[in-house]
């Protein structure tokens, strides 16, 4: 008897993996100067706790943890948004690399936004 194959859904644990690599990437090329270093401190943190977050929550145990790490990946999702702009502003050249990575932030947060309005 053969295995039915399901549709292959897209997996947002491996986007926001995908996203996290992206901006560890963008940072790698990045020249080491007081302003980088610091915004680069920043843009990790942030991008790094969307798919920590994201996985916290679909490993919750109630709806309102669930709604609780939803809300905190929303909201470091804009906060790396933020943040890729601030490092676009240190360094010009960057606008090509920059620019499908903000775009990038800017979907999941509405993704996590859509999650918690389906989710109430």
């Amino acid at each position: 008897m053969t295995e039915i194959q399901k549709p292959k859904q897209y997996d947002l644990e491996e986007r926001t993996l995908r996203f996290f690599k992206n901006i560890i990437g963008l940072c790698k090329k990045l020249p080491r100067d007081t302003v980088n270093i610091e915004l680069i401190k920043q843009l990790i943190r942030a991008t790094g706790s969307v798919g920590a977050n994201y996985r916290e929550a679909n490993e919750s145990i109630s709806k309102k943890d669930l709604n609780f790490r939803i809300r905190i990946s929303r909201k470091e999702a804009k906060k790396s948004h933020y943040w890729l702009q601030a490092l676009l502003e240190a360094n010009l050249v960057l606008k090509t690399e920059t620019d499908p990575l903000v775009k990038e932030s800017l979907e999941l947060a509405r993704i996590f936004s859509s999650i918690m309005i389906k989710t109430k």
